[in-house]
């Protein structure tokens, strides 16, 4: 029996009038007395006594309208929670963050917003390198993440949200100090201090000292900006990383090498998404007016 077909037979019921009840239906007469007879021959009886005016049900009819009322209110209450569930957003967020995006990106303000405007979404974060985070939303591990990235992976959705060049970092009294460009090759019998496979920066600065046909030494791998910083302050070595970090260690350009660090907002594909990960990145792509920021932040990415 379809839920179309206890309607007519309730208000057929409630109002004694085939008329009535059609007009309530906003349907024709025939097409009332056409629906209540489906149902009537899928239940192997009649409903209502024809001919009486008012009409009057069957003992099957009398049985019947209660539960009929019953399946009716089910109904209405199912569809009042889909439509509340679309109008005021409920759910879990799994997002992915690198900490170290924060001075390009908001991340805490715009979450902290989001939250606010919809009380009922609650988030859980997950902070792994940036490779792993685009396969993490590619499995459905995660609903989106905030991170950097230096190639489209498969079906994925990436919206730009800030860029950033890296430079190479030096102590001020090394011998590279002072000098405003360098050429990869100057770099040859340097020591290195590198963030781990993975990250974005590690892979840029590979690449490029791959293309230039030369090895490196990395004399450590850390998996924070802070302390990347810090071992290069205490003459471990030099290192790439992000320009806008503020550090009063030297910042200098290597020739004819674009090393760009780009944050995005990373998604799946549209029909993949879930209603909180995409109200989110309508939010946070919409306040992302002027995407670069000034604070401070240290992490992985």
């Amino acid at each position: 029996m379809e839920i179309r077909q206890l309607r007519h037979f309730v208000a057929l019921a409630e109002e004694q009038s085939v008329t009535a009840a059609a007009r309530r239906e906003l349907i024709v007469q025939s097409g009332l007395s056409n629906s209540i007879q489906a149902l009537e021959r899928e239940l192997g009886s009649e409903l209502y006594l024809r001919g009486t005016r008012p009409v009057r049900l069957t003992a099957t009819g009398e049985a019947l309208l209660n539960p009929a009322r019953d399946v009716l209110n089910a109904a209405t209450a199912a569809e009042r929670v889909v439509r509340d569930t679309r109008e005021v957003l409920i759910g879990r967020l799994r997002l992915g963050v690198p900490v170290s995006a924060a001075h390009l990106v908001p991340v805490a303000d715009r979450l902290g917003d989001f939250l606010r405007t919809f009380p009922g979404v609650d988030v859980s974060m997950r902070v792994a390198s940036a490779l792993s985070m685009q396969e993490m939303v590619e499995v459905g591990e995660i609903d989106c993440a905030i991170a950097p990235a230096v190639e489209r992976r498969g079906r994925l959705r990436l919206t730009p949200l800030g860029t950033e060049p890296l430079t190479l970092t030096v102590r001020r009294d090394h011998p590279l100090a002072g000098r405003a460009t360098v050429r990869v090759p100057d770099l040859a019998g340097e020591r290195f201090v590198e963030t781990p496979p993975g990250w974005t920066s590690r892979v840029l600065s590979d690449a490029m000292f791959a293309a230039a046909g030369l090895t490196r030494r990395i004399v450590a791998e850390v998996g924070d900006w802070e302390l990347v910083l810090q071992l290069i302050e205490a003459g471990a070595g030099i290192g790439f990383t992000p320009a806008r970090l503020p550090s009063p260690l030297g910042r200098i350009a290597v020739e004819g090498v674009a090393m760009e660090r780009r944050i995005f907002l990373i998604l799946p594909p549209a029909g993949e998404t879930t209603p909180v990960a995409a109200a989110f990145g309508a939010a946070l792509t919409a306040a992302a007016v002027n995407p670069v920021g000034s604070a401070a932040g240290f992490g992985q990415g």
